[in-house]
């Protein structure tokens, strides 16, 4: 298994992605009634969501805490990150939720957000790889 040995960059964003995710997470699964009122989507949906987030971001936690770490585990939280940034976009194009304001800035800014740390990671993991190839 091929792995990389990280830098600050991508060891903080990928951190930072799984205390947010946790939080985010915690906060969909024990509010998603409350949620729900505020935002107009179905509280099974943010409860169900939450759940996927949870384990996802004690994932990312102890991948965060490995040195070296895999590549392909990286790449999959990229991918990972990344398609939720796009399903949350469907989501309201699609049409297949019809939230209020609120609720569409909430899914948003969810999508913003993973799209960031996907980035972010993508450029801490090429630093990384950059890192491998200048001390071979």
């Amino acid at each position: 298994m091929q792995t990389v040995q990280p830098t600050r960059l991508l060891r903080h964003v990928l951190i930072a992605d799984a205390i947010v995710s946790g939080l985010m997470g915690l906060l969909m699964v024990f509010d998603a009634n409350v949620l729900s009122n505020w935002f107009a989507i179905p509280a099974s949906w943010l409860r169900y969501a939450g759940l996927v987030l949870l384990p996802y971001a004690a994932i990312v936690g102890l991948l965060a805490t490995r040195n070296p770490m895999p590549r392909a585990l990286v790449l999959a939280v990229i991918a990972c990150n990344a398609l939720w940034a796009i399903d949350c976009m469907l989501l309201l194009a699609a049409g297949w939720l019809s939230p209020t304001w609120l609720g569409s800035a909430f899914v948003l800014l969810q999508a913003w957000g993973v799209a960031v740390f996907a980035c972010l990671q993508w450029v801490g993991l090429r630093r990384a790889q950059g890192q491998r190839s200048a001390m071979a």
